[in-house]
């Protein structure tokens, strides 16, 4: 598994050239391996990222993500889900995520300009050499009803149908 530069080694806030390699990376060995994506470890082995996408998980109702110090870039998207979240009146929690909670959650999901808000039903780990896979479904195996209700609300947002978040759209004239 692909593991993300620790954030002390360079500004996770920058999107530059070299970590657009290890994304890469990191997204062709999870195809290669059947799978549809990756997901970056830390240095210290928490669940940082996916190659292009921030990563939410759902536990008893409460949405996290993790902070600057996990060695992820900060999203706009995922900026842009927290302020969502907080629209909708969930509770939200920014911090570490172990692989425990990632592997427990109720539900998880990817977020990002390209994949939006993709949920996540079953994580397989891959983490420690020479052990055997182990497959981590999470909730029920399929999405989430508050992963749903974030994706559905992100959408209507960018088809400008809330108008509380019109704000955030750049309108091209034809």
């Amino acid at each position: 598994p692909q593991r993300r530069m620790h954030h002390s080694q360079i500004d996770m806030r920058a999107k530059l050239g070299g970590m657009y390699v290890q994304s890469a990376i990191a997204g062709m060995e999870a195809r290669i391996l059947g799978y549809d994506e990756g997901v970056f470890l830390n240095l210290e082995g928490r669940v940082a990222e996916g190659p292009g996408e921030n990563i939410f998980i759902v536990k008893n109702g409460v949405l996290k993500t993790n902070d600057n110090s996990e060695s992820i870039l900060e999203g706009i998207t995922r900026s842009s889900l927290l302020e969502i979240a907080s629209h909708l009146g969930f509770s939200t929690e920014i911090g570490p995520i172990t692989k425990e909670e990632f592997f427990t959650a109720d539900e998880a999901f990817f977020c990002g300009t390209a994949v939006e808000v993709t949920p996540i039903v079953k994580i397989t780990d891959g983490s420690i050499p020479l052990q055997p896979l182990q497959e981590y479904t999470l909730g029920s195996g399929s999405p989430g009803k508050i992963t749903i209700k974030m994706r559905q609300t992100y959408q209507e947002i960018v088809r400008g149908q809330i108008k509380k978040f019109r704000k955030w759209l750049t309108l091209v004239n034809d």
